[in-house]
């Protein structure tokens, strides 16, 4: 009787450990010996790989799904081409949602660790060899991005603390406050079992550009280029001790995305700075996590290099160089200053941004026709890219997959490493850098020390003091002035008065396959204001005292007054209007309905108490529209804490504590100036001068 496929795996599986098990136990003390110094960790196992092997390791790519059993083509690929990594999306349905999410990511990222462990039970004879080679062990990267807001930012939406933006953090001013974040991040991250965040952003938005592709949103810490690296140096400080040292972070997008004038994801962005201007604004937060950290921990593991290019770079405004990621001249003489030289010596690893972008494609060929993914690797490489990201674009049209573009392009490289001695010497200094992040992330390379524990999901979801204690912090009054908000708006709303929430509610697809979730709900400052000033919070409030709309049924009114005839009722009734604003962006049209509405029906808005809660950045009012609300705060965040703090202002239950980290044009608020010493400030002088001595103990100098 034949034995069934089930039985056959097992056998199977049962005559590798049986082969495997003598060299493992070999290789284990050899990993055992190699924990006490990152570098030696590195370089033993760099001495035992083949040029394949070599690299494979430079590869961090994307896949689709969440199959990762052993005959899938992701464990395929990590099985034979040994690649350094993955990224976890949740556009490629890698990230589960519902209940069950957090347990059912850590099996996924177990199961892709396993396959790695599988890939180095593989033994084979390689060319012009007459011993079998046996692979060395190398954990996966398993890494993400998760700057915090949730939804476009975050791609884990269950399970974990809803981080605060950036922004948010910025708006505290509290290095300590982006610490504690860190920490949250940095603990959950590791209990999933990833080891590697592709974030915090360090760009500085030192001028907004509110509508334009280039907006950073509330995708940056802030407009001031030293804060922007202290709560760099605290986030990272955060994620590293959170993780106990087990989670690496890659800081973007450098060297930074401010006066960018597109999206450089779509299409490659050319900046008009010179490296001096660039040092003065968007270098100085990445000095700051590099050589001038003053912690070890504040040190940040990698860099993600953009597709920005520059001109004026070296002084001639004619000249522009290629996108940093794929010029070698520019690269170097960035590296080739001081802090990134000390931090590049000490094993700093560079990673390049997505390869299979929009922005690339472009670049290469603007019809998009064609597409040479070897050539773009081998030059992002050569460039002085350590890891190379291969995201879902990274795919020749001739192929069937993005995957198996990769397995070509893998083939490819290490054809060329095997023929070219100056391109294995590129190869084996990144693959040097990649594993000695991985050795001090790992210690040592055993499969327990990869593999997610159960156990530690517990720890999921526990940062909501935190996050709240942020939210408080950042509350920001912008209009008006706080000795004129109690003219404006004396006292709160009373019982029996009604209230207009009107809000911005972006939809998005979490995942191929997951129902559709709003941004920013249209009932979720309405559940806030209940549970807290309701019946059971006080009854100041009712449900019947409410009216909701969102800015999609406002802009089909102000298209077609006949599509939503209940739109101006509402607005007769209430005796308040309660804004909730997200961004506002040209592809999103709805998200200029509020604005429409002060341009175009001021009178709806007349002998009403209109508040406006900005939920993202705060500059998307100019100074017309400010004039016509009657206050306007800042939060910087959707996530609940920040919806329960709006709440709160609302009600005058607190106070705004928190200060604009970015200029504000329609408020005449400019950061440079605000944080500008005072000219008027009394600065303390005093002596510094050793004590006066006796004339007779002051030896007379001799002539010499």
């Amino acid at each position: 009787m034949r034995p069934s496929p089930s039985v056959r795996k097992a056998l199977h599986l049962l005559l590798l450990l049986v082969i495997w098990l003598p060299f493992s136990l070999s290789r284990e003390k050899t990993q055992v010996a190699q924990a006490a110094a990152p570098e030696d960790c590195a370089r033993r196992v760099l001495a035992r790989m083949s040029p394949e092997e070599r690299v494979g390791q430079l590869l961090l790519v994307t896949f689709q799904g969440d199959a990762v059993a052993e005959d899938s083509p992701i464990a395929r690929l990590i099985r034979e081409a040994h690649i350094g990594g993955v990224v976890l999306l949740r556009a490629n349905g890698n990230v589960p949602g519902g209940e069950k999410a957090p347990i059912a990511l850590q099996t996924e990222i177990a199961d892709l660790q396993k396959n790695a462990w599988l890939g180095a039970l593989r033994v084979f004879t390689e060319p012009d060899a007459a011993t079998p080679h046996y692979s060395p062990y190398v954990p996966l990267f398993i890494a993400t991005t998760q700057d915090g807001d949730g939804i476009p930012y975050d791609q884990i939406l269950n399970g974990m603390t809803p981080l605060p933006s950036p922004m948010a953090i910025g708006a505290t001013w509290n290095p300590d406050l982006a610490r504690a974040v860190g920490e949250i991040l940095g603990r959950e991250a590791a209990a999933l079992g990833l080891n590697l965040l592709l974030g915090p952003p360090l760009d500085v938005a030192a001028t907004p550009h509110p509508g334009s592709p280039g907006d950073l949103g509330i995708d940056t810490f802030g407009g001031d280029p030293y804060w922007v690296g202290r709560m760099g140096q605290a986030y990272i400080q955060g994620i590293h001790q959170g993780s106990s040292g087990h989670v690496a972070v890659v800081v973007k997008h450098f060297p930074g995305y401010t006066g960018s004038d597109r999206s450089p994801a779509e299409e490659v962005a050319t900046v008009r700075k010179s490296l001096e201007q660039l040092k003065q604004i968007e270098l100085a937060p990445f000095f700051a996590v590099t050589g001038n950290a003053p912690d070890p921990a504040m040190v940040t593991d990698g860099l993600l290099v953009s597709h920005i290019r520059y001109q004026g770079f070296q002084g001639n405004i004619r000249a522009t160089t290629r996108p940093v990621s794929l010029d070698p001249q520019a690269f170097a003489q960035l590296m080739a200053l001081p802090s990134f030289a000390a931090w590049r010596k000490a094993g700093g690893v560079t990673v390049s941004d997505d390869l299979g972008s929009t922005a690339i494609r472009r670049f290469y060929d603007p019809t998009q026709e064609r597409f040479n993914a070897f050539l773009v690797a081998r030059n992002a490489l050569l460039a002085g890219n350590d890891l190379l990201y291969l995201g879902n674009g990274f795919q020749d049209p001739a192929d069937p997959d993005h995957l198996t573009t990769v397995l070509n392009t893998w083939r490819d490289l290490a054809q060329k490493y095997r023929g070219d001695p100056a391109f294995a010497q590129r190869v084996d200094a990144a693959a040097l850098n990649i594993l000695t992040l991985k050795c001090r992330l790992f210690g040592h390379f055993t499969y327990s020390n990869a593999h997610p524990r159960p156990e530690s999901l517990t720890i999921l979801g526990q940062g909501q003091d935190v996050v709240f204690q942020v939210a408080q912090q950042a509350a920001t009054l912008i209009s008006p002035a706080p000795a004129d908000l109690e003219s404006v708006l004396p006292s709160p709303p009373q019982r029996g008065e009604r209230i207009l929430l009107l809000s911005d509610s972006q939809t998005y697809q979490t995942c191929p396959n997951c129902p559709p979730q709003e941004a920013l709900s249209p009932t979720a400052f309405l559940e806030a204001l209940l549970r807290l000033y309701g019946p059971e919070g006080g009854e100041q409030v009712r449900a019947q005292d409410f009216l909701t709309l969102t800015f999609e049924d406002l802009e089909a009114w102000l298209d077609k007054p006949s599509n939503r005839p209940n739109v101006p009722l509402a607005f007769r009734r209430a005796d308040w209007i309660v804004v909730g604003l997200l961004d506002v962006d040209p592809r999103r049209p709805a998200s200029a309905a509020f604005r429409r509405l002060l341009n175009q029906r001021p009178d709806l808005l007349q002998n009403k108490h209109v508040v406006v809660f900005a939920f993202n950045a705060p500059y998307y009012l100019d100074a017309t529209d400010i004039s016509k609300v009657s206050a306007y705060y800042g939060l910087y965040s959707k996530a609940p804490p920040f919806v329960e703090v709006a709440a709160r202002l609302l009600f005058r239950e607190i106070p705004p504590r928190g200060a604009l980290p970015v200029s504000v044009p329609g408020e005449g608020y400019d950061l440079i100036v605000a944080t500008s010493p005072d000219p008027q400030q009394t600065i303390p002088l005093f002596w510094d001068f050793p004590a006066p001595q006796e004339a007779a103990a002051v030896a007379t100098p001799s002539v010499t």
